[in-house]
């Protein structure tokens, strides 16, 4: 008998949220950005797919700012002040070595540098249905930041 649950789950995991192509980054991690919103500087330590489009967390002064990519403009230089480049891209598919019950494959949809180690946004929870059954909703709270040490190369 076929598990239909488990199959579902696992087009979920491996059905990038963007949809089949991956959308190019307005900047790069660790770029020196404007933000056009605040007039200010600073540099991109975090990407995230969101329901608008990639969403970018920037480091000015001892402020963190989260925006869009509209809302950004890269001047190209590279603030080099971590030693290791990240272990995963986005969109990259991964397996997840604590995944419970679920299938372990997942995509990478975010990357982040936090205390100068590296973490991977993937989906944990698979989504919920609603009574009706007539949509699917997701949450904030599915997706998990992890290191490098909780995922391995799909081989």
């Amino acid at each position: 008998m076929i598990n239909l649950v488990q199959n579902l789950e696992t087009c979920w995991y491996l059905s990038p949220p963007w949809g089949k192509e991956i959308p190019p980054l307005e900047v790069s991690l660790l770029e020196k950005v404007y933000v056009t919103t605040t007039k200010s500087f600073g540099y991109c330590c975090d990407v995230e797919w969101s329901a608008k489009g990639w969403s970018y967390e920037i480091v000015s002064g001892k402020d963190n700012l989260t925006v869009l990519g509209r809302e950004l403009i890269g001047t190209g230089n590279l603030q080099l002040n971590t030693k290791e480049k990240p272990v995963f891209r986005l969109g990259e598919l991964v397996e997840f070595r604590f995944h419970g019950d679920g299938p372990p494959a997942r995509i990478v949809q975010g990357i982040q540098l936090i205390c100068d180690c590296w973490f991977y946004s993937i989906e944990w929870l698979s989504p919920g249905l609603s009574e009706k059954g007539d949509k699917v909703f997701t949450s904030r709270d599915s997706i998990a930041r992890v290191t490098d040490y909780d995922l391995e190369r799909v081989r």
